[in-house]
């Protein structure tokens, strides 16, 4: 089962030396790991195959991290459990010391750009007029970015329903922010396109225009969740 053999591969350091993507591959599979703000993930695909994601929240205690698993792609039963690594970190190099062996990832970037952060949707233009998301019970909406990459995340942990995901790289620059789709659960199709948004920092708010995947136009207001 490949998340029995991944889902141990994981973890490292004081919360703010993790900041950052991480990234391992092998003959047959790319994998990356993020580490922002308390949060955590990891995604393994192939070329355009979507293979699984899972994370959570994540604390460091000494030389050990402990996460808790908010969602899982490919089994719901991890959902609520914990896992637990002891971990080494050397420069640009993080060794994960797991029961089934070492694996060794290398840092692709850092946490210094203006969007880095864990965002949830807040609002959304509906109609014409911006709109405040009315939530309830425990589904959310997540997006992680680091220095170059994010991954958005629609889950309920209570429930355990993982409803999909997608993410790659990113740029912003002169208020474009760009998206390069790397993977995406719920159509591979989607990957290896490029989508351009009108994008500004207002009042600690990330204003998110443009055109959707499907080609949809959309206006989104998206909020920093306070480090974990």
């Amino acid at each position: 089962m490949i998340f029995s053999l991944l889902s141990f591969q994981l973890f490292a350091q004081d919360n703010s030396s993790l900041n950052g993507a991480w990234h391992s591959q092998n003959s047959k599979q790319e994998s990356v790991l993020l580490f922002q703000d308390g949060y955590f993930t990891q995604t393994v695909y192939t070329g355009k195959e979507f293979l699984l994601s899972y994370g959570g929240p994540y604390e460091v205690n000494g030389k050990q991290i402990d996460i808790l698993i908010e969602f899982n792609s490919k089994d719901k039963e991890e959902v609520g459990t914990q896992l637990k690594s002891d971990y080494s970190l050397n420069d640009n190099e993080l060794s994960l010391h797991l029961k089934g062996g070492k694996s060794v990832w290398t840092r692709l970037d850092s946490s210094a750009a203006p969007l880095v952060g864990v965002w949830q949707i807040t609002d959304r233009v509906q109609d014409g007029n911006l709109v405040a998301i009315q939530r309830s019970g425990t589904r959310k909406t997540l997006k992680i970015l680091t220095g170059t990459r994010f991954q958005w995340f629609a889950i309920d942990p209570a429930t355990k329903l993982f409803a999909g995901t997608g993410g790659g790289t990113y740029t912003f620059i002169d208020g474009k922010y760009t998206e390069s789709i790397e993977f995406f659960s719920r159509d591979n199709t989607r990957v290896g396109a490029k989508l351009t948004f009108d994008g500004k920092l207002e009042n600690g708010k990330w204003h998110h225009r443009g055109l959707s995947s499907k080609g949809d136009k959309i206006y989104e207001v998206w909020g920093r969740i306070p480090s974990l």
